[in-house]
């Protein structure tokens, strides 16, 4: 026989509350920074947490140009992409990728720690990336938080 005191709870559209968070990214390790964001994003820092819901918050990231990579990531690491034609394959560096996008960097980090699926592009429009401390969200009231 079930308990009726031990129910899994299951997160409904009109149960989630979402909040808006501000990071400041001055001086944080890139790939600490987009793990955290990322758990907030996704709502895993909430006791709501339902694996297939929207239940994380918003991020709002600032001073994205100012992030800090260890070691010789900022030469050696090689982002990827593809032009779709043969021989298309295009390499950058995080040094040149800051330089023509400034926020690409924080944004790339961040996707690839999300579900590879329709959850993890929707948890993705959650997030704003700013290069420098000026954003566009203080009508949200954004909560700073560190990480």
């Amino acid at each position: 026989m079930k308990n009726p005191y031990f129910k899994t709870f299951s997160a409904k559209p009109d149960t989630i509350d979402k909040k808006w968070v501000l990071v400041d990214a001055e001086g944080q390790t890139l790939g600490r920074l987009a793990s955290k964001v990322a758990m907030i994003l996704r709502g895993k820092t909430k006791p709501e947490f339902t694996p297939h819901m929207d239940t994380g918050d918003n991020v709002v990231i600032i001073n994205a140009e100012k992030i800090h990579l260890t070691g010789n990531k900022w030469e050696d690491k090689q982002y990827f992409s593809h032009t779709g034609y043969p021989g298309g394959e295009r390499f950058i560096s995080p040094a040149d990728l800051i330089q023509k996008k400034p926020t690409e960097v924080v944004v790339k980090a961040v996707k690839g720690m999300l579900p590879k699926n329709r959850l993890g592009r929707q948890l993705l429009r959650n997030m704003r990336v700013y290069a420098g401390p000026v954003h566009q969200q203080t009508a949200q009231n954004p909560e700073k938080i560190t990480l």
